[in-house]
């Protein structure tokens, strides 16, 4: 039987009783569950497609936002912990990237790791000192996210989706620029990476600093576009994040390119 706290965080597009291996998507900063909603299409169809449903948005606008990152992921991994009965691979782009890396390292704390994190569009957490804060005013936050996503020009515009749209955005840049970072205990699950050949937003070099996250294996995939490459490129990112879930299905090593260039003990793919 589900749990009704569980229901209330998740928004299930695929997931049945074949579905033994779950793949829990964590949206970016001012986005909901339904950002996934196009995924399943491209996965699997014994995978189980699953989207976070964060406070303050969607079919919870009503419901208060989070104090600070740390305690959504609180939330999040208090209300998902039975899940961890099956295998897990936990995906976020950008905030939500810190999002899922959070609620795996409380997963692992209680014993039950996923089965893999991957993390796209987002510096880890040890390299977020020094980054360029985007606190401000909500035209500078509306320019900074036109910025690289254009098409979000048109809600900003109109009047009443402004009223909508914003007060996610301007909540979830707080969480982010509020958000510590710093070391963490490395996971003991593979880690893979995900970034836009044309990130204004980081490059794919500091990506790679995500290997320092695991004690498991490290791979980088680069993709053509820029920070939100998750959409002009998805069906590519779901091609890849296939091959990932066909490893944890199967427990099978994923080949590796052998582009470790520094002498790290990690496996580094980039094409």
């Amino acid at each position: 039987m589900r749990s009704p706290v569980e229901e209330r965080w998740i928004r299930r597009f695929r997931d049945d009783d074949e579905c033994r291996t779950k793949l829990i998507c964590f949206p970016h900063a001012g986005a909901g569950a339904s950002t996934y909603r196009t995924w399943p299409m491209g996965l699997p169809p014994d995978i189980g497609v699953i989207a976070v449903r964060y406070p303050g948005r969607e079919d919870r606008f009503d419901d208060p936002f989070p104090p600070a990152l740390e305690a959504l992921a609180d939330d999040i991994a208090d209300a998902l912990y039975d899940l961890t009965r099956y295998r897990l691979v936990l995906f976020g782009h950008s905030m939500g990237a810190s999002v899922a890396h959070e609620v795996a390292l409380r997963f692992q704390e209680r014993g039950s790791p996923p089965a893999a994190l991957c993390v796209s569009g987002r510096q880890p957490p040890h390299a977020l000192a020094g980054r360029r804060l985007i606190h401000g005013t909500d035209e500078e936050i509306i320019a900074h996210v036109v910025s690289f996503d254009a098409n979000r020009a048109a809600a900003f515009e109109d009047p009443g989706l402004r009223e909508i749209v914003l007060p996610a955005v301007r909540a979830d840049y707080r969480l982010t620029d509020d958000y510590s970072g710093g070391r963490k205990p490395p996971l003991h699950c593979p880690v893979y990476g995900y970034a836009g050949h044309e990130d204004s937003e980081l490059t794919p070099e500091q990506m790679r600093g995500w290997a320092d996250m695991t004690h498991g294996t490290f791979r980088l995939k680069v993709l053509p576009g820029g920070h939100f490459y998750v959409k002009s490129e998805e069906a590519a990112l779901l091609a890849d994040l296939s091959k990932v879930l066909d490893v944890v299905r199967n427990d099978t090593p994923m080949s590796s390119c052998g582009c470790d260039s520094e002498g790290n003990s990690f496996r580094c793919c980039q094409d």
